[in-house]
């Protein structure tokens, strides 16, 4: 790769960066936060897939796996117990 291809790598790599920093900024927002829970979805579990993604893309696969690991245990157990809460014998 040649300097300014180097260089244009760099920068791309910083905006991608940044918009992820950007996300997680967002995504500790009160108001966010609050319209999330509204939905069901957990905010620090947001937080935390967002921190796994950057991981992934800065390179860090073991930090991606662990954080992202955590998330789909936390939703997929959340999930069942809304299923098995749902589902009252009669």
């Amino acid at each position: 790769m040649g300097d300014d291809q180097t260089k244009q790598a760099s920068l791309a790599m910083k905006e991608l960066d940044e918009v992820l920093e950007d996300l997680v900024t967002l995504l500790k927002n009160p108001e966010v936060g609050g319209e999330l829970t509204t939905r069901g979805i957990n905010t620090s579990l947001a937080i935390l897939a967002a921190e796994g993604v950057a991981a992934y893309l800065r390179g860090d696969k073991l930090r991606a796996v662990d954080d992202l690991g955590t998330v789909v245990e936390e939703i997929a157990s959340r999930l069942a117990a809304s299923k098995s809460a749902e589902v009252k014998p009669s």
